[in-house]
């Protein structure tokens, strides 16, 4: 589906609800929704939206080893691999 296909006005959305819906799941892509003349939401369906999700956690967890790294907070495989069996055998 173009990308033209998938910018709407709200009218259709009010009207095409139903088909909205299949066409989503089936397409696994948002619809971009109008309203005079102004992008005003974004519609998916729920797969893809799980999938945003899970793709930000991923980029949020990155991001967070990215900061540990730039600040010095690391520890070495080794190192934190001993502490992980140590905890273990403490339990």
């Amino acid at each position: 589906m173009a990308l033209s296909d998938k910018i709407k006005p709200i009218s259709y959305l009010k009207a095409n609800a139903a088909k909205i819906s299949l066409e989503l799941t089936e397409s696994e892509g948002p619809m971009y929704i109008t309203q005079n003349g102004e992008a005003k939401m974004v519609v998916q369906d729920v797969k893809s939206f799980e999938k945003t999700q899970e793709t930000l956690a991923m980029l949020k967890i990155l991001a967070l080893g990215n900061q540990q790294i730039e600040s010095g907070n690391i520890q070495a495989a080794d190192s934190a691999f001993d502490n992980l069996k140590q905890e273990l055998n403490d339990r």
